[in-house]
């Protein structure tokens, strides 16, 4: 039998268009057609850049006071349908109907952050007469919009990471193009629905739904697009830095993030934190728990503990509220993590809990004694895996965290305040949690990494920093 459905339209420069050819939409818990959206083609996108660059100028002319009542519009639409955004990020990726509704409430601040800061793009006067001979001259230098923003998003907050794309990019007077991961496109049309019904005008934003291969390059390559921010793995963000040109680039790459837990931690509370922190959207989480460092002295006691709530997770259908972690957003997914964990099996790792794929469905797992060659060690896993690893002095916990090529967020539990500064002078990394787990966010922080977790920052501020450049204006006085 085939399933009927409506069919979505992408949102074209304002308009809401569809195409013949389309791409179906499933649900990863039993891979039923959710809806289809439009394939978009190289032409598609081409004409949509042309349209952009005509919004870009719309955009940049905009009041502030617009920018801001827009945003602020589009973050109320949201809100008064939270339900139906929550429904559809549960239906289309992993996110249980609980995680969901968390991640509305987020996109709501997302934008109500980005109104805000539209009020503050501001320069900064500049004192010519430092220079000998520049007596008469005064002036200063003010931030502007550096025109089209092509935006690339991933599947694992289908909502709230556009948002981070979106409102930024609005609020600083820019114009912008999503093209949204092609297996989650549907919470991405519907935060543009909500800057439709916000009365956005034409031509600013659009989200262009369709396969990589066929508009993703055009996106990239394409001359006027002035800044790619993506979100997504490392492989595609170094084949997008190849190919970009002489552009922006904003890249956030994921992590295998460390969490060091010492012997004076509130016990209870790093394990409740870190098995959230590992198992969060079905582990598909660039902040995700993926090393915990546990000191020798309490390992056996943390390790019993962690394995018992972890074998209390309900795993199962994502629209029930008692569901406690779904599905990975494909089982060709879900294929992947099976044989990175048995591969560190077979190479003599112990399983302490889970290693079992029903599916897309793959259980909450916890490994310990892991050979240091096996890729799950190095690479990061995106998937509910987690791996315990002791250690006896809190300098060789921080070097073991530091030996990876990754360095997005990390955690340490302790209530000593010298190492927990040591902590955070040592870790190589973009941001460092406190007694807590590196699974901690908010939406206005400066948000990124280092070495190969990405380039740049988001969080509003300081993606409308990226997102705008500098114009210096300086006044020759004749009279003064």
């Amino acid at each position: 039998m085939t399933t009927k459905v409506a069919g979505r339209k992408m949102y074209f420069a304002g308009g809401w268009v569809k195409r013949d050819q389309v791409i179906e939409v499933r649900d990863p818990q039993d891979n039923s057609i959710i809806d289809t959206v439009p394939a978009a083609s190289a032409e598609d996108m081409l004409k949509c850049i042309e349209e952009a660059k005509k919004g870009a100028k719309i955009a940049a002319a905009m009041p502030v006071h617009e920018r801001i009542s827009i945003i602020n519009k589009a973050a109320d639409y949201i809100e008064a349908n939270k339900e139906k955004y929550a429904r559809t990020i549960a239906r289309e990726g992993s996110k249980t109907i609980r995680e969901a509704g968390k991640e509305v409430i987020r996109c709501i601040q997302t934008l109500r952050i980005s109104a805000e800061e539209a009020r503050r793009v501001h320069g900064e006067t500049i004192p010519f007469d430092q220079m000998p001979g520049s007596e008469n001259r005064v002036g200063y230098y003010q931030r502007v919009p550096i025109g089209i923003i092509g935006a690339i998003t991933p599947f694992n907050d289908p909502l709230n990471l556009v948002a981070h794309k979106v409102g930024p990019a609005i609020a600083s007077g820019n114009a912008i193009i999503v093209k949204p991961a092609t297996v989650t496109p549907l919470s991405a049309l519907l935060l543009a629905e909500a800057f439709s019904e916000a009365g956005i005008p034409p031509k600013i934003l659009s989200v262009i739904t369709g396969y990589g291969s066929e508009i993703g390059d055009v996106l990239v390559t394409h001359p006027a697009i002035r800044m790619i921010s993506f979100t997504g793995g490392l492989e595609a963000g170094e084949e997008i830095a190849r190919k970009a040109g002489l552009k922006k680039i904003s890249m956030e790459l994921g992590s295998n993030s460390p969490v060091i837990v010492l012997e004076d931690a509130d016990l209870e509370e790093a394990v409740e934190s870190t098995v959230s922190g590992a198992f969060w959207a079905a582990g598909q989480n660039c902040l995700g728990v993926q090393r915990i460092y546990v000191q020798e002295s309490i390992m056996n006691q943390f390790e019993t503990a962690f394995v018992k709530r972890t074998n209390q997770y309900n795993i199962g259908d994502k629209q029930s509220e008692l569901t406690d972690m779904g599905p990975l957003i494909t089982e060709k997914e879900a294929i992947r993590v099976e044989k990175l964990v048995n591969e560190a099996i077979e190479k003599g790792a112990a399983l302490l809990a889970g290693g079992k794929r029903h599916g897309a469905f793959y259980s909450p797992t916890v490994l310990k004694n892991i050979p240091e060659e096996c890729a799950i060690a190095k690479e990061e896993i995106f998937g509910p895996v987690v791996l315990f690893y002791p250690f006896s002095d809190i300098d060789k916990a921080i070097e073991k965290s530091n030996n990876v090529n990754y360095g997005l967020q990390a955690g340490i539990f302790t209530k000593n305040i010298d190492k927990a500064q040591k902590a955070i002078a040592k870790m190589d990394v973009g941001g460092i949690m406190i007694n807590d787990s590196s699974d901690y966010r908010i939406d206005a922080m400066p948000f990124g990494g280092v070495k190969k977790s990405g380039l740049g920052r988001e969080g509003i501020k300081f993606s409308i920093h990226e997102m705008t450049e500098p114009k210096v204006v300086c006044f020759k006085l004749s009279n003064c």
